[in-house]
């Protein structure tokens, strides 16, 4: 039997936060090999296992991973949450597209500059709630299904409760406006897998904070 897939990343959201949403969702455990500092990235370059010099990187199946978009569609495949033909597929892609771009503007807003923030949480806001949460709103309104592809879970799901849980950090009321999105929250917050990572002592991580985003600079030099 295989081990469990291993993740090498910083102890922190960052890109891998997805990696570990999916992962959890599939119901599948796994072991974190946290960077903590300059050295452990250093090491595990010169021992030649991040294809690009970059992390995320995850030990799966006997490959060392990098890429998150290439670990993300893998992780689906595998598991089952990546629909049932290559319609599904292009649906779940442009969903997880949408909400990759919303989750990196929240991602990086702690890494910006203190003068600039509050301008850049109101872009979040608005582009939150006039660009991507309209989208989701009305493909549930327009199918009357409890998922966004297929009526089955899938990595789009998974990935949308994620942005929905980040964008909720930024203004808890973002979805006010989007009654089909709060009952689809509720919904996919009680799929039992994602209910236990919801819960304290997962392998979740909190918010990114001031004292993480230095511990960050000083790993990747920024």
């Amino acid at each position: 039997m295989a081990g469990k897939p291993k993740l090498h990343y910083t102890k922190g959201r960052g890109k891998m936060e997805s990696i570990r949403w999916l992962l959890a969702a599939a119901g599948v455990e796994f072991e974190e090999e946290f960077i903590e500092t300059k050295e452990d990235l250093e090491k595990l370059r010169s021992d030649g296992v991040l294809l690009f010099q970059q992390v995320p990187m995850v030990e799966i199946d006997g490959m060392r991973m990098v890429q998150t978009r290439a670990i993300l569609s893998y992780i689906a495949a595998k598991y089952n949450l990546y629909g049932k033909d290559l319609k599904e597929r292009a649906w779940i892609d442009m969903y997880v597209e949408g909400t990759t771009d919303l989750m990196g503007m929240i991602m990086y807003l702690p890494f910006q500059p203190a003068d600039t923030k509050e301008k850049n949480l109101a872009l979040i806001i608005e582009r939150a709630t006039t660009r991507y949460f309209p989208v989701y709103e009305k493909a549930l309104k327009d199918h009357g299904q409890d998922y966004l592809v297929g009526n089955k879970l899938s990595w789009a799901d998974v990935h949308l409760l994620e942005a929905i849980l980040m964008a909720e950090e930024c203004k808890p009321d973002v979805l006010s406006a989007f009654p089909l999105l709060q009952a689809f929250k509720g919904r996919i917050s009680n799929i039992p897998t994602i209910k236990k990572f919801l819960q304290p002592g997962s392998q979740r991580k909190p918010p990114t904070d001031e004292k993480f985003v230095a511990v960050v600079r000083k790993i990747f030099n920024i």
